[in-house]
């Protein structure tokens, strides 16, 4: 586990962008357990490409003109628990952290994971989720 003092400047990044911080698998169970609608989860972490390309990217995708019913996000290394719930409701794809996945009534509609953040940059990820709002949301 990471310490929170690390962490916190990294969750307000997204959470004062908009995105819901869901820290217990209740939390999730309660915004992903309803299976109606649309949910933007961005699975956040500490390494270089969640800052430096998953984030921003999330950040520049929740200022389309559609979106997501919901935008959250989980903090991969702090929330054990409700990453782990996360990623039950994304199965069958593996653990992947940073990784955004955007569910549609209860299903994955929209998986980035963490290959397709690491060298990519933050416009093309945002471009990708951007895509993804006009076709599900």
């Amino acid at each position: 586990m990471y310490p929170e003092e690390l962490c916190t400047p990294m969750r307000a990044d997204l959470t004062d962008a908009g995105f819901e911080e869901m820290r217990t698998a209740e939390e999730v169970d309660e915004i992903l357990g309803k299976g109606e609608g649309t949910v933007m989860v961005m699975i956040n972490s500490v390494c270089g490409c969640a800052a430096g390309n998953a984030r921003p990217a999330a950040k520049a995708a929740a200022q389309h003109s559609k979106l997501p019913n919901k935008l959250t996000t989980v903090f991969a290394g702090q929330d054990k628990d409700a990453v782990a719930k996360v990623r039950e409701y994304a199965l069958p794809y593996p653990p992947s952290s940073p990784s955004i996945v955007l569910f549609k009534d209860g299903e994955v509609a929209h998986f980035i994971e963490r290959h397709h953040i690491e060298g990519r940059p933050a416009q093309m990820i945002a471009d990708n989720l951007m895509d993804a709002f006009d076709r599900f949301c």
